[in-house]
Order: C-alpha cells, then structure tokens, then sequence
C-alpha cells in the first residue's frame, strides 16, 4: 500500500514534489489548458498548511536533454502564481548553483517551481547522478505526477531510492482509489467503454477487463477490425489487418467468461475524412465501398447509453468516434451525457484520460462523472494491469 502524504511530518522539510506541468501552450506561451496545474494545487496547499517548503519538479514537452526557452517551466510557474494568489519562486535550473542558492534563502510559505526537468538528458535516462542532485536538494519526497508513474525516470523512480521519506500526493492517491477500486472492487454492473482508432493500443486492457466486467462496449475505429473477424465489410474505413484474429479471439474469450463485448449497430460513414465530407449513417451490415466509418450511430449510441445508466461502476476508455470534428462526435458525446447521468443515479464513473478526457472536457461534463484520470499513458497501463516504476518507487 502507497504511504500518503498525510501520513509524513512536514513541518520545516524541504519537500520534493513530482507533479505533471506538462501542459499545452501556445504561440504567445500562454497555457491553452491548466487542467493538470489545478488538479496538483490540494497538495501544494497541503504542504504550505503543514509547515513545508515545496520544491516543484515537471517535465514540459521533449526537449530531448537540451535547454529550450520554447519549453520552459517560466510561464507555469506565473500561471501557478495566480491560482494560487502566492508568490511562486521560479528556479532557471533544477540542479546546480541556480537551485541550490534558491533554497539556501527559502523558509516556510515560499513556493519553488525548477525549471524543466527534460532539459537534462539524465531525466530520462534515470541518472543516478542526476537523481542524487536532485534528491540533494530535499528532506522529503512526494510523487503527485500519476501521468509520468509510467515512465521510470530520475524524477519518479530514481529520487525516491534515495530518499527514505516519500509517498504519494493527493491527486496520486485519488488516482490510484478510483483506478484501483474499478479494477479490484467494482460494483456491479461493472461496464467498461472502450473506443479509440487502434485494437493493437487496447488488447492488454480489453484481456484485463475481460476478467473483471460484465459488457465491454466498443467503439471506435478499432471497431472495424472486429467487423472484418465477423466477416462484415468494412468499405475504407481503419484497419488493423495482422490484428482480424486476435479480435475473433477476443470475441471467444468473452463469450467464454460471460462477458457482453457490444459491437455498434450501426456507424456515421464519410465519403472522405473530413468534417464537411458527404455522409450519412448505415448499418454496420451495409457499409458502402468507398465510405469510412467514423463515429458510432445513433441507435448505437442509444442502446450504449440504455447500459452505461444501468450500471454501478463505469470505465471509459477512448472516443467512439472522431471527436475532434464537431459532425462526428455524437457518438462520444452520448457516452459522455450517459456517464453524468449514471453519476447523478448514484454509480461510479471513471474516464481514463487522454482522449477520453479531452472529450468529455470538449462536451463540458468533466465535473459531472466521478473522476477523470489527469493520465493517458499511465491509466492505460495501470488498466492492463502492469506495475508503474513510479508507483513501485513508492513502495521500495
């Protein structure tokens, strides 16, 4: 079990806090979505309100190893500033005479934001020596960057070997209760959503989930490759085709365990990919030559709806369609309108981030279902089950 930050003494420690600033900005440097900034704050207050310093690390972007003022921390650190109606020190390096001189002035109320992480090629390469002079600069350690617990970097698995004193954030630990609690403590009707283009990106989650749910609802390109194992035609639309047998299997293995795994009934097709392209909806049994599916149907949409609001416990999982274009997002945004009336019936509903939470965000239901994971990568591979390096530094 994952210590919590509640569970440290902080009172004139020098806290070393992971959070994920890794945040879209634009070309004036402004940031278009703070999302990830606000879900963070809980734990910065926290440590301030217990009598801590906060030494804020992140990584912004891939500036592979090299210094880029294009990718710097600058902007995030005024952002913070504001949200926080607080004085934020921003550090123009995260090791070195820069971060060292920062602290040695810091005393109790001040915030410290270091500049970008990934401007040392040691981040992710994990370090040793990179991580020692990072963990050189705190007492203690807390990890509230669930986006990055993937990755088995200086910052998230290097600093905590080094430093006895560690836990998890609160954004970290509401992360891990309402993935964790889907995927070992459901209540039932457990059903899970999955959508995105690829099948091969959502094989080890739908194995996973196969185990643990009682309807697994499909959507999505990856929806065709499905199709073409039932030997349906597809027209032009995504597919995956050294994947056909693997998604007959999948469809076995479901009806051996019991599992409903729901395929659309019908589909949005597009004469081309475009948001202005001629279309029109079909059954999934008559999908024209030529044409490409790119969204879930209505009746499809319906029917999903009909089982997300009966059941307890919901997990989405990628979009049913190509969200982006306002002419095919009907489909994702049934899915979404469904959880936040599964939620207000009582049941628990998890988005998995990524995509899913840029679509639920784009229908402005994100405070409207129970919980929207601030990971893509990292709620992915917690769903299939796989241990993250930066959950595990935890507990070492």
């Amino acid at each position: 079990m994952v210590k919590s930050i509640d569970q440290l003494e902080l009172q004139g420690q020098r806290v070393l806090l992971r959070v994920d600033f890794n945040v879209p900005l634009d070309s004036e440097q402004h940031i278009s979505d703070d999302t990830r900034i606000r879900a963070s704050l809980p734990t910065i207050q926290a440590i301030r309100q217990r009598g801590g310093i906060p030494i804020i690390m992140s990584h912004l972007g891939r500036p592979k190893g090299q210094r880029n003022p294009a990718m710097s921390l600058k902007p995030v650190a005024d952002h913070l500033a504001d949200l926080l109606s607080s004085a934020v020190t921003f550090v123009p390096d995260c090791i070195g005479d820069s971060a060292t001189a920062a602290l040695a002035t810091a005393s109790a109320q001040d915030i410290l934001l270091l500049e970008n992480l990934r401007f040392h090629a040691g981040e992710e390469k994990n370090d040793p020596a990179f991580a020692a002079a990072l963990a050189a600069l705190g007492d203690v350690y807390i990890n509230d960057a669930f986006g990055a617990a993937h990755r088995a970097h200086a910052s998230t698995a290097g600093i905590p070997a080094l430093i006895e004193a560690k836990a998890a954030g609160h954004l970290m630990q509401r992360e891990l209760r309402f993935l964790g609690t889907a995927l070992e403590r459901a209540e039932r009707p457990f059903v899970a959503i999955l959508g995105g283009s690829k099948i091969s990106g959502k094989i080890d989650v739908i194995s996973n989930l196969l185990g643990k749910c009682d309807a697994i609802l499909i959507g999505g390109a990856m929806m065709f490759t499905f199709f073409k194992a039932q030997g349906k035609e597809i027209g032009s639309s995504l597919l995956e085709e050294d994947k056909i047998g693997l998604a007959s299997e999948l469809l076995q293995e479901a009806a051996a365990k019991g599992v409903d795994l729901l395929l659309p009934r019908d589909t949005v097709v597009a004469a081309s990919f475009a948001n202005d392209a001629d279309r029109k909806t079909v059954s999934v049994d008559e999908l024209p030559a030529g044409w490409m599916g790119l969204d879930i149907g209505p009746a499809t949409g319906a029917s999903y709806g009909e089982r997300i609001r009966q059941a307890r416990t919901v997990l989405w999982n990628g979009p049913m369609g190509v969200f982006e274009m306002s002419n095919f997002a009907a489909g994702s945004r049934a899915v979404a309108a469904a959880m936040a009336e599964a939620t207000r019936a009582g049941a628990t509903t998890i988005v998995g981030g990524g995509d899913s939470a840029a679509a639920i965000a784009q229908f402005g239901l994100s405070d409207q279902v129970s919980h929207v994971s601030t990971g893509g990568g990292a709620s992915l591979e917690f769903l299939e089950g796989k241990t993250l390096p930066g959950i595990e530094a935890l507990n070492s």
